[in-house]
């Protein structure tokens, strides 16, 4: 039996991520209605569950708006993702093959042609290192909150002049899991989002 309010949600979320959908604009429930199909229950029902994640918020007399970004909301969104991040990381087993997935996307961040690419591949990489916890609930979770994040990845972090300066910080988390040191690939995780962070709580403040 399909679910139209999960089939409504994921669309949403890839029309997010593709940019199609930008903070501070209005959700046409009609238009998805007329684009994917369904009614407008499921699509209310997705919008709602959506709202929960703070990725969308409702307003009175305009309905559905994607959330704006703000720096108090960068800062509780980053420390959250890197706490749930630290804590997928500690609960996961590394076999080789997953050490390899995660050497190559870290070649990936770094041969990425365009800014837009390596934000992705960043964002993959970040993915491979907690896929393997096994909490459907978390993984969820943790899916939207993603997608709240790749606003800020998009919209701060695409600008050529800096790369992260993580590339170092993936090689010490690579080595540290091959090592089977996962509280140091953990601590070196959480680094990487703390300087992420205060790169762009610098960058809103400008606004």
């Amino acid at each position: 039996m399909v679910n139209y309010r999960d089939k409504v949600r994921e669309y949403l979320l890839k029309e997010m991520q593709k940019g199609t959908l930008q903070p501070g604009q209005n959700i046409n429930l009609a238009a998805v209605s007329r684009t994917i199909g369904v009614s407008v229950t499921p699509i209310r029902e997705a919008l709602t569950q959506l709202q929960q994640s703070h990725i969308v918020k409702a307003i009175p007399y305009r309905g559905f708006v994607i959330a704006k970004v703000s720096p108090e909301e960068a800062k509780n969104l980053y420390e959250l993702v890197a706490h749930l991040e630290v804590l997928a990381l500690e609960e996961s087993q590394f076999d080789n093959k997953a050490v390899e997935q995660l050497k190559l996307q870290r070649d990936n961040i770094a041969q990425a042609e365009t800014s837009l690419n390596r934000v992705i591949a960043y964002m993959e990489f970040h993915r491979l290192l907690t896929k393997n916890y096994n909490n459907s609930v978390f993984q969820q979770i943790l899916k939207d909150l993603k997608t709240r994040v790749f606003f800020y990845e998009r919209a701060f972090m695409a600008n050529d002049s800096f790369h992260y300066n993580s590339n170092d910080q993936h090689d010490a988390i690579i080595s540290a899991i091959e090592d089977d040191n996962i509280p140091s690939a953990a601590l070196v995780l959480k680094m990487n989002w703390m300087m992420i962070q205060n790169y762009l709580e610098k960058q809103l403040v400008t606004l």
